[in-house]
């Protein structure tokens, strides 16, 4: 399978890239090239906010545009630039639900503002609604905080080693709030199955 995901230097978008090339992917990546490649993955050159012609004439399997995609502007101009792709897959984030919503949340849910993410939330929104008015048949991932392997924020190893030291960590709403961490690892489990009888495909993580 071919791919290609935006950003691909930290994080989810690197642990992605060297999860999809360690399992024999053909994996492209688009940034800067300001820091080292994952391993087995192919740099596109080139600044997401002006992509120009870096993708014409290529084609992909399946595209994933990473939380480096925070409003409407970057995933459109991501869009227009794509020349021919099958699947986009959109790793947006839970902070589009409202903050009063019953936790944890699900897909059933209404998306709407969130005091705690504010303008960062609502960029997602403006992304992800913008995302399905050009291809209905996109995906859409809304995982909680992440954490895992090549974190560079320290927030859901905090939580762990607190655990671990035996030390306090506050939790709001007087620790009546749950909250939602989500391993990396699961979040790249990818596979596409084909129903026969709808003809209908889906992806599955």
């Amino acid at each position: 399978m071919k791919m290609l995901i935006t950003g691909g230097r930290v994080f989810v978008s690197k642990f992605t890239a060297e999860y999809f090339a360690c399992s024999g992917h053909e994996v492209y990546v688009i940034n800067r090239g300001s820091r080292p490649q994952p391993a087995g993955v192919t740099l596109i050159n080139s600044d997401r906010h002006s992509l120009g012609g870096s993708l014409k004439g290529m084609y992909f399997d399946a595209v994933l545009p990473d939380i480096c995609v925070y409003n409407e502007k970057d995933i459109s101009r991501l869009l227009e630039a794509l020349d021919s792709y099958n699947d986009c897959i959109f790793i947006s984030l839970s902070a589009v639900y409202p903050e009063t919503l019953k936790q944890p949340f699900n897909e059933r849910q209404r998306t709407g503002g969130n005091k705690i993410w504010g303008a960062y939330g609502a960029g997602k929104r403006a992304a992800e609604e913008y995302l399905l008015q050009h291809d209905r048949q996109a995906y859409i991932l809304r995982p909680p905080c992440l954490y895992g392997p090549m974190q560079n924020p320290y927030r859901g190893p905090f939580v762990f080693d607190c655990a671990e030291l035996k030390r306090k960590f506050y939790i709001p709403q007087k620790g009546e709030m749950k909250l939602q961490l989500f391993c990396i690892r699961p979040l790249c489990f990818y596979r596409k199955t084909f129903d026969p009888a709808s003809g209908a495909e889906n992806i599955q993580r």
